[in-house]
């Protein structure tokens, strides 16, 4: 498998761009399009939230029913949540203005919004927007880059990964880009993720593949403990590689895989590193459990803890707080046979075992906590399971932040 950079528009016959609409930002870019040349097989998961946007109503249709997508519209700014029919009238408009610029049916038109919950979009700025997209759409990096940029909020950086790897003979290519950094706590996949390849795959299959793997990826991480109306993550396969068309679980299957679950774990670890404040990301790796659901609910325990995420914008070793995290997850086990660790990009200290702390050294505790990764590592000495969840720290500048967001 080889890395590369490109995004969405990595694998074959798939476009880009971003517009300035004036949806709710001035002066910046605030709708982006994805686009294929040819109808796409779609999967998709969704939020978990029982008030549900618009867009994930809109979007879980076409992903059910329609029989192939071809193009997703993306703003940032207003993320039509909360806005009764007025909401679907605006995804109905949106597919039918995008239809029209870009000749392909409005059921194959996915939609995603994210931004301030409750405000009407304005309709006549989407339509405008679409415009915009359709004309300055290309296949190429800077194109990618562009929509990664519209879909931003509270985003400080944009968020992309790329990877080429052989199946079946052929060159097959995946992309993708994503956006989140504050209301992240998924119980599906994330804020907003969006994943094109050029592979041939039956719909069934990449469902399938997709639902996986988002239970290791994007339902890993967290940055405040919200789970927002607008979690869409939406997989767009083209099968311009050529490939035989992958229908069953094979050793194709399994490339196809872990391609998937490079992508989908780049694009969350990035998610959680850009949490709204955060200056650092927070991984907490579970080891030695009996079974790998109780490592996930270990690990995601410790990265949700408010008071462990403090302490790691703190650069304070209070590893109490890790252990306090771990014992309310709802997991039974001896704290006596738990070690504890603090590793960094080089070093690595144990600080709790046997039941008491270990002789570790503050200072050395607090170098590997004041860098930009800090990895906590458990070890539960119970069975073969393991599992990482992804967060961030926790620093004034959140509550800053979420404060002043709706101005």
């Amino acid at each position: 498998m080889e890395v590369l950079t490109g995004g969405v528009c990595a694998a074959k016959g798939f476009y880009a761009s971003g517009a300035e609409a004036g949806i709710k930002y001035q002066n910046r870019k605030d709708m982006a399009l994805i686009y294929s040349e040819t109808p796409c097989v779609c999967a998709g998961t969704f939020t978990s939230n029982v008030v549900k946007a618009a867009p994930v109503l809109w979007d879980k249709k076409i992903v059910e029913n329609a029989p192939y997508a071809q193009a997703v519209i993306v703003n940032s700014g207003i993320a039509n949540a909360c806005t009764g029919r007025e909401g679907m009238e605006c995804c109905e408009k949106t597919a039918a203005a995008a239809a029209r610029a870009l000749n392909v049916p409005a059921d194959s038109v996915l939609i995603g919004s994210t931004g301030v919950i409750g405000m009407q979009i304005p309709v006549e700025r989407i339509e405008a927007g679409i415009e915009k997209l359709a004309a300055g759409k290309a296949h190429s990096t800077e194109a990618a880059q562009s929509a990664a940029e519209a879909i931003m909020t509270t985003d400080t950086v944009d968020k992309q990964a790329a990877v080429r790897f052989e199946m079946g003979g052929k060159t097959v290519t995946m992309g993708g880009m994503c956006k989140g950094s504050g209301m992240i706590h998924p119980n599906m996949c994330t804020m907003l993720a969006f994943v094109t390849c050029d592979i041939a795959i039956s719909k069934e299959l990449l469902q399938k593949a997709v639902s996986e793997s988002i239970v290791d990826s994007f339902n890993m991480i967290s940055v405040d403990g919200d789970t927002s109306t607008n979690d869409t993550f939406l997989f767009l396969a083209n099968g311009q590689a050529g490939n035989p068309e992958l229908t069953e679980e094979n050793a194709d299957y399994e490339i196809f895989k872990e391609a998937l679950h490079y992508i989908n774990t780049t694009l969350a670890r990035k998610m959680a590193g850009d949490g709204e404040g955060a200056t650092a990301l927070f991984e907490t790796r579970v080891v030695g459990a009996r079974n790998k659901e109780e490592a996930r609910t270990l690990s995601k325990s410790v990265i949700c803890s408010s008071l462990t995420k403090a302490a790691i914008f703190g650069h304070d070793a209070n590893f109490g707080r890790i252990l306090c995290a771990l014992g309310y997850a709802g997991v039974d086990f001896d704290p006596e046979r738990v070690d504890l660790y603090f590793q960094g990009k080089n070093d690595k200290i144990h600080i709790y075992g046997d039941g008491v702390a270990c002789d570790y050294s503050e200072e050395e505790a607090t170098k590997i906590l004041s860098e930009p990764e800090v990895t906590v590592l458990v070890d539960m000495h119970q069975g073969d399971a393991e599992a990482t969840a992804w967060g961030c720290d926790l620093s004034y500048e959140y509550v800053k932040i979420n404060a002043d967001y709706r101005s």
